[in-house]
């Protein structure tokens, strides 16, 4: 089976070169997210913890659109612009992903990141399997 392009309006539309996620063998694999407000294709103002949350509930959306959800993500790779920030990070992830097993996940540091901003967070989650009449 092709793989197949996910796009829902309840996050940021992608840019050209990329998809929001791709659904391919039964698993979803999400572009990076950025703390972009999908309502107004802008980033959204207040505190770093605002914006992993503005992240991850853009991904969260993103996987409802594709069939899945933040309990089927089996991967996560966290960017930061600055490792100070890594305490806060876990804070918010910490609410979104509340369950066993949690997810694989990669975090690292990284020099720079789109338009400016200090994280940006993409993951990997299987596709929810589909009820049998």
């Amino acid at each position: 089976m092709a793989p197949t392009a996910v796009l829902t309006k309840d996050a940021p539309a992608p840019i050209p070169q990329l998809s929001q996620a791709i659904k391919h063998n039964g698993m979803v694999f999400c572009s990076g997210s950025l703390a972009i407000d999908p309502k107004t294709g802008k980033f959204i103002e207040g505190s770093f913890k605002d914006r992993v949350r503005q992240c991850l509930t853009n991904l969260r959306e993103i996987l409802y659109a594709a069939g899945s959800s933040l309990h089927d993500v089996v991967k996560v790779n966290v960017f930061l612009t600055d490792m100070k920030n890594f305490k806060e990070m876990n804070e918010v992830y910490d609410q979104f992903f509340t369950t066993e097993p949690r997810p694989a996940r990669t975090c690292v540091a990284v020099y720079q990141l789109p338009l400016g901003t200090d994280v940006e967070v993409e993951c990997i989650a299987a596709e929810r399997a589909k009820a049998k009449l």
